[in-house]
């Protein structure tokens, strides 16, 4: 294979990544006008429907016109050396590869950032805004870009130079120290993330005494699970949208509900949410999910070791000197496709493990207040109520509601 062969096939890849996203896309457009199913005709009022129908056609063409800029600005920068100019311009500062690498992307993020900032600001201040959704400041729109990328520079290039780091000590066997960081970044990660990240952009509080608690102990009490740490996250501080989640395990496990949530449900919707989750973690979903993605990262790297060394990797971005940040890149896009299969898997198994946590729910507390809860959060952020198999198939880590109140009423 030739530099000028694989540059194509790079080229190729990502405009039939574009081409079937928009496909999908297309087919989910045209369910947007269907028939609401009987079993969700009480999710909205006509008005609210009408606004839920509006809201998706808005968005779907700001994709269609954000996704169309991307791809365009993508292919330019590689029809016209891109990655060249920025390689030079990294190389002009540094004839150390690690340096290189961190200030190579380091460009690349900050620039991509910089372009795409307008395209984000007119999502949350004038869509979010104009359908009511939208909490968020113009102060802490800009501190939340700035504290993501510093948080994009302190860990994610403190990763990226250690693995440049064995890379250059171990050559090809680089991976193997590499996927120890990562699995042990990822185990930490997973125990401390609501302590040490979330902190940074939401002010969380213990659940304060009173009857929600009290309905919370209770059922925690009855199904045998330890919950010493529930806290209120100030959701509301950027959105009206409402969300719970678990996180960690063991002595560090707790579980977060949004203000929203707490302000949008019943107490028994509330608890019925909160079992769902305790089903996630009765049914070691959360072990499942983190000895996958470490088996997958270490099969990644492996794959990249195996490649990333490859002279014609840079040759094909019309690059002469080889350097890991060059093949990253090349590889990337190359396991792009490896990487869309084992996201349908992934998606496939979060989709039965959310109706097993909901049948969690349904076994030791209620189906009923599950339903409900799950109709009012799909009421209160104008979900989509009819998409397309197909989009739901590629995209949705989570089943329909439609097929949620299906298997909950059975």
């Amino acid at each position: 294979m030739t530099p000028t062969t694989l540059f194509y096939i790079l080229i190729a890849i990502l405009i039939i990544n574009f081409i079937v996203d928009k496909i999908l896309d297309v087919l989910n457009t045209k369910h947007f006008d269907d028939a609401i199913p009987a079993e969700l005709q009480d999710v909205y009022e006509k008005e609210e429907y009408e606004k839920s129908q509006a809201y998706k056609k808005t968005n779907a063409k700001f994709s269609n016109i954000t996704g169309l800029f991307s791809l365009v600005l993508t292919l330019a920068f590689f029809f016209f050396d891109g990655f060249l100019f920025v390689d030079e311009l990294a190389r002009s500062y540094s004839s150390n590869s690690i340096i290189i690498a961190l200030i190579f992307f380091g460009i690349i993020i900050i620039g991509s950032d910089i372009i795409n900032t307008p395209f984000s600001y007119y999502k949350t201040f004038v869509i979010e805004e104009k359908f009511g959704f939208n909490k968020t400041t113009l102060k802490t729109f800009v501190v939340d870009k700035i504290k993501g990328l510093l948080m994009t520079a302190i860990i994610g290039g403190g990763i990226l130079a250690l693995i440049i780091w064995f890379y250059q000590f171990a050559g090809n066997n680089f991976w193997i120290y590499a996927w120890a960081l990562v699995a042990i970044f990822s185990l930490f990660m997973n125990l401390f993330y609501a302590k040490l990240i979330v902190p940074l952009f939401n002010k969380q509080t213990p659940l304060e005494e009173g009857e929600l608690k009290t309905a919370i102990e209770k059922y925690v009490t009855k199904v045998g699970f330890t919950l010493k740490n529930v806290f209120v996250i100030d959701g509301s501080k950027r959105s009206t949208k409402a969300n719970a989640y678990f996180s960690g395990f063991g002595s560090q496990k707790r579980i977060t509900l949004y203000d929203t949530l707490i302000n949008d449900l019943e107490i028994d919707e509330i608890v019925a949410v909160l079992a769902h989750e305790v089903g996630h973690y009765k049914r070691k979903h959360i072990i499942f999910n983190l000895i996958a993605s470490t088996l997958l990262t270490g099969f990644t790297l492996w794959l990249l070791s195996l490649f990333v060394s490859l002279p014609i990797f840079s040759e094909a971005l019309n690059i002469s000197n080889p350097s890991f940040h060059i093949g990253l890149i090349v590889f990337g896009i190359l396991y792009s496709p490896i990487s869309e299969i084992t996201g349908l898997f992934m998606n496939y198994i979060s989709r039965k493990f959310e109706y097993q946590a909901d049948n969690y729910a349904k076994e030791t507390f209620a189906a009923k207040p599950l339903i409900t809860s799950l109709k009012k959060l799909s009421k209160n952020s104008l979900s989509n109520l009819t998409p397309h198999p197909a989009y739901v198939f590629m995209h949705y880590s989570h089943p329909t509601l439609l097929k949620r109140v299906q298997n909950l009423e059975k």
